[in-house]
C-alpha cells in the first residue's frame, strides 16, 4: 500500500492535545512528517517533560497511523520536549521602578560582624567624592547603623511636599541621603517585629520617600538570607548584589550562601563580587608587616572558585572602627592608605556596574514566587 502525508495528518488530527482544546495538527504539536514507502516519521513538540508523557503520546500516534492509515506501517516518532513551556509557572512578584534612581546595588554578608555596614558606609562616601549622586537605605531592621556611622543619630527624616503628596525627605551627610529605622526608634528600643510589619517599613522607606535623582542607591541589607531581602528584592529592580566576607572559612561558608540567593533562576540579580574586609592587619609601629590574623585570600579564593569578580580587600585597621563609631567614614581620610583601599574598591564596584549594564538586560521584575535595573552608569 502507498501511504501519503496527507492521510496520516489526517490521522494525527484525531489525536486530542491535552489542556489545549485542539487537535495534535492544529495546535502545532506535530512539527513534521516524512513518508518513505510504508515508512512514516512524525516529528512532534510536547509541553510535557515527563517520560510518561513522552510515551503516551508516542502510543497515542501509533495507534492513530495504524487504525486510520495502515496498520503495517513502520512508524518512528521523534518527541521534543518545549523547553520554555515546560518550565512550571511561578507566582511572580514585580519589583516597582524607582523614577530617577539609575543604579540599585544591594550589599550583602552570609554572617553579622564581618563589615557589611561599614563597607557600604565607606562606599557611599567614595561614590559621592567621585561626583556621584548617591542614596543609602539602612535595611538591616533589626540593627541599624547608618545613622551613627554618618553622624546623623540625632536627626528626623522632615515631611515634603511633592506633587500634592507628603513624603519623607532623607537626611543628608557628606554628599550621601540616607534613610534607616534608626530615625524612627530610640538607641535603647529593640526593633521586635514579624516580617509583614518589617517588609511594610521598608516599603515606606523606599517609596514614600522623595530620593530624587540617584545614580547609586546602596541598601545595607541585614545579615544571612531571609524575609527582608526578599522583601527588598520584590520591592525595587536591584542592579546587581555586592557580597562582604573575611577571610575566615566560617564567615566564607556563608558568603558562599549569600552569593547562591542573589543567583537562584527565582531571584536572578547579578552578582557584582566579593570583598574581602578586615584582609590582613598591619600594626602602626611595623607599616611594612601584614598578620592575616582570619586568615588569607579566603574571599579571593572564594571568588576564584564561584567565577564571580574580586572587587578588593580592606584591611583590619583601628582607625576604621573609630571613624564609624565617631560618625566620619574612613574613606573621608584625605591622603591615607584607607582612603586608597576603599577609592579603589569603589572604582572596581562602579567598573562592574558598568559592564553589567552593558552585557545583561535590566533587571525590570525579580522573580520570587511565594514559597521561596538600570541604564549604565551616568556621572552627572
Amino acid at each position: 500500500m502507498k501511504l501519503n502525508k496527507q492521510d496520516v495528518l489526517k490521522a494525527l488530527e484525531k489525536i486530542t492535545v491535552p489542556g489545549e482544546g485542539k487537535n495534535m495538527v492544529e495546535s502545532g504539536a506535530v512539527t513534521n512528517v516524512m513518508v518513505f514507502g510504508d515508512e512514516v516519521v512524525v516529528d512532534v513538540t510536547i509541553n510535557n517533560p515527563s517520560l510518561q508523557a513522552r510515551k503516551k503520546t508516542e502510543v497515542e500516534i501509533l495507534k492513530a497511523i495504524h487504525a486510520e492509515v495502515y496498520e503495517k506501517a513502520k512508524i518512528k516518532v521523534n518527541i521534543k520536549v518545549d523547553a520554555e513551556a515546560a518550565k512550571p509557572k511561578t507566582n511572580e512578584i514585580k519589583g516597582k521602578p524607582l523614577p530617577g534612581i539609575k543604579n540599585i546595588i544591594a550589599v550583602a554578608s552570609g554572617k553579622g560582624g564581618v563589615g557589611k555596614s561599614t563597607v557600604t558606609a565607606n562606599l557611599a562616601v567614595s561614590l559621592a567624592k567621585m561626583g556621584f549622586k548617591v542614596g543609602l537605605l539602612d535595611a538591616d531592621i533589626y540593627g541599624p547603623s547608618m545613622p551613627i556611622m554618618f553622624d546623623v543619630a540625632q536627626e528626623k527624616p522632615l515631611a515634603v511636599n511633592i506633587d500634592g503628596k507628603s513624603k519623607m525627605k532623607p537626611v543628608e551627610s557628606y554628599g550621601v541621603k540616607l534613610l534607616s529605622i534608626g530615625f524612627f526608634t530610640q538607641p535603647n528600643q529593640a526593633v521586635i517585629w514579624r516580617g509583614p510589619m518589617a517588609s511594610k517599613a521598608l516599603n515606606q522607606m523606599i517609596f514614600d520617600a522623595h530620593w530624587g535623582e540617584i545614580d547609586f542607591m546602596l541598601i545595607d541589607l541585614p545579615p544571612g538570607t531571609g524575609d527582608i531581602h526578599l522583601s527588598i528584592m520584590q520591592a525595587m529592580p536591584v542592579t546587581g548584589a555586592v557580597v562582604v566576607s573575611t577571610p575566615q572559612e566560617i564567615a566564607l561558608a556563608d558568603a558562599r550562601k549569600g552569593v547562591a540567593m542573589f543567583q537562584q533562576d527565582s531571584i536572578n540579580v547579578p552578582v557584582l563580587g566579593v570583598v574581602e574586609n578586615m584582609a590582613y592587619f598591619t600594626p602602626e609601629e611595623l607599616p611594612n608587616n601584614k598578620y592575616y590574623i582570619f586568615g588569607k585570600e579566603g574571599a579571593k579564593h572564594l571568588s576564584e572558585d564561584l567565577k564571580v569578580p574580586f572587587l578588593g580587600e580592606v584591611p583590619l585597621v583601628q582607625s576604621i572602627r573609630e571613624a564609624g563609631d565617631v560618625g566620619r567614614p574612613a574613606a573621608m581620610q584625605e591622603g591615607t592608605p584607607i582612603e586608597t583601599a576603599f577609592n579603589e574598591l569603589t572604582k572596581n564596584v562602579v567598573q562592574q556596574v558598568v559592564s553589567r549594564n552593558t552585557d545583561l538586560p535590566p533587571t525590570e521584575a525579580i522573580k520570587i514566587t511565594t514559597m521561596a535595573g538600570c541604564s549604565p552608569v551616568n556621572k552627572q
